[in-house]
């Protein structure tokens, strides 16, 4: 069947010499019967496999399930975190050596010249700064205590013309804490010669001339002032008023003394001492003098000298 339909094709589009002759004089027909005569070509069949699906009768539907292959799940190993903890390397600390701190203490301090000054210096102060020697008579020093009295003390001389004279004896300390703050009160043994009741030139010279006592951080020395007189450094009051550095224990007057003769007699500051400050070093200066309204010759011994210093507290 399929062989005739070919043959037929074949002789249906075999031309003929008629037509030759009429394609020469007509090519534009030639050409378009030929492509009417060209040869169908059948579309090709899809290749493609698909299997009917056969459902046999009284047979239940088989249902082809989709096989879906899982591949199992691949659990990587827990990896645990490594937490990396920085290690601080800390270097002991060096403890320097704690310094103790010094705390004041009551200070006390005796002196009884028995064999020399102990380190005391006598000093003279309101006078001219070239006064004469000849009429003031200015004497002292380290030695024995006059007739009638055993051991030695400081002497101290000298006669009033300028009607404030101020004798003294000073001495430097030290051992106290640096920059503590004290009380200063000191206590006086003197042997002196001045009856209590007396009268004499410009004042008594039992009860004119007054002993004081105290401390200073600055050296109490007399220096020139722009009058020409020698004047303390330190504040020591003048005559029967105290200073700041000084305060009165009382007079040289003994109300028992008969005559020339020398008692002793002692003197305190307990109902007024001052207020020093060690300096950087621990060290005060301690003072004690007379300072006269009576215009004579005063004489007199340093026996024994005391002091407290009695450190304040900080508020």
């Amino acid at each position: 069947m399929i062989a005739g339909s070919v043959s037929a094709v074949g002789e249906r589009c075999r031309p003929s010499r008629n037509r030759m002759r009429w394609s020469r004089l007509m090519p534009g027909v030639v050409a378009i019967a030929l492509a009417a005569c060209a040869p169908t070509v059948p579309d090709a069949p899809d290749t493609t496999n698909t299997q009917p699906t056969t459902t046999e009768p009284g047979m239940p539907e088989t249902t082809v399930a989709e096989t879906t292959t899982t591949r199992p799940t691949t659990t990587e190993p827990d990896t645990t975190k490594t937490t990396v903890v920085e290690t601080t390397t800390t270097r002991p600390t060096t403890t320097e050596p704690e310094v103790p701190v010094a705390h004041p203490e009551v200070v006390e301090l005796d002196f009884s010249f028995e064999t020399d000054a102990d380190g005391w210096v006598v000093g003279f102060a309101d006078l001219p700064e070239d006064y004469d020697q000849s009429i003031y008579e200015l004497d002292g020093g380290h030695r024995a205590l006059p007739d009638g009295l055993d051991g030695s003390g400081i002497y101290l001389q000298g006669h009033n013309r300028s009607d404030d004279l101020f004798m003294y004896v000073k001495r430097q300390i030290e051992g106290l804490v640096s920059g503590a703050s004290y009380t200063v009160s000191a206590t006086v043994d003197l042997a002196t010669n001045a009856p209590l009741d007396s009268i004499g030139i410009g004042g008594s010279p039992g009860q004119s001339v007054y002993v004081k006592a105290g401390a200073s951080t600055t050296e109490p020395d007399a220096v020139p002032d722009s009058t020409g007189h020698l004047r303390m450094r330190i504040d020591k009051g003048n005559q029967s008023r105290g200073g700041t550095q000084m305060a009165v224990l009382g007079v040289v007057g003994h109300p028992d003394i008969v005559g020339d003769e020398f008692r002793r007699k002692t003197l305190d500051s307990m109902d007024g001492p001052v207020v020093v400050a060690a300096d950087a070093a621990g060290r005060v200066w301690l003072i004690v003098g007379t300072d006269s309204g009576f215009e004579g010759l005063t004489r007199l011994y340093y026996d024994r000298i005391s002091f407290t210093l009695t450190p304040i507290e900080p508020a």
